[in-house]
């Protein structure tokens, strides 16, 4: 397999769910880092709609963190997603949840007024009450989304889950997760994993607080 290049901005969500992917398969990588406010025109030229993550395979360009986290899946072991069809197809849907709840957490910290906040937190709140219930019973210390092993949904959840303890561990009270035992235990699963640990640069808690307090959200300013 060609060396892949993964093009990425620091604080992006998506593209740390291609990282854990190719950390779970130890496939040996590079890693270009860009700014968002300031795309180079190398990098608008290759990726369609000018975001993050692009995976670079020798002469090919691959865009959408869903679609490049497919291909490595297919191009290098273990597979992370499940061989029955029908539990392939239930993760692919659950990983589209995973994506919305990225959504509202950015609408959440990104909203100018409290009251437009408080309604994100209630839609956050709402997504969870789903999540829970569908969620197995933790094996042993441990939860994963489907039993006792990582699976490719599980990268799709785990950057939600560190910008969730990324807020918390700043300000106490934006702890959502104290009501919702098992996504809990997950979320503490996942993090506590090393390539999930390993994800994101040292920095990068530090820097997405400035990020929201420089979009002088009504969160920035509590925090």
């Amino acid at each position: 397999m060609t060396k892949p290049v993964l093009i990425s901005f620091k604080l992006c969500p998506f593209v740390q769910r291609s990282v854990i992917n190719l950390l779970e398969k130890k496939v040996d990588y590079d890693i270009k880092y860009i700014d968002l406010a300031n795309k180079p025109d190398w990098f608008l030229k290759i990726s369609p709609f000018g975001k993050v993550p692009v995976l670079q395979v020798g002469d090919d360009v691959i865009f959408e963190s869903a679609v490049i986290n497919e291909y490595l899946d297919e191009t290098s072991a273990p597979a992370l997603h499940p061989s029955n069809p029908i539990q392939k197809a239930k993760h692919r849907s659950w990983t589209e949840f995973a994506s919305a709840l990225l959504v509202d957490q950015y609408g959440w910290t990104m909203a100018k007024e409290k009251t437009d906040s408080d309604k994100k937190r209630e839609e956050l709140i709402s997504k969870f009450k789903i999540l829970e219930a569908g969620l197995p019973s933790p094996v042993g210390q441990t939860l994963y989304f489907a039993g006792d092993k990582m699976h490719l949904v599980d990268t799709a959840f785990a950057p939600f889950f560190m910008r969730l303890q990324f807020l918390s561990d700043h300000k106490s009270d934006l702890n959502l997760l104290k009501d919702f035992p098992k996504i809990q235990k997950w979320s503490e699963t996942l993090l506590s994993l090393p390539s999930v640990k390993n994800s994101v640069l040292p920095e990068v808690p530090k820097e997405y607080i400035e990020f929201i307090k420089a979009h002088h959200s009504w969160m920035g300013g509590i925090l």
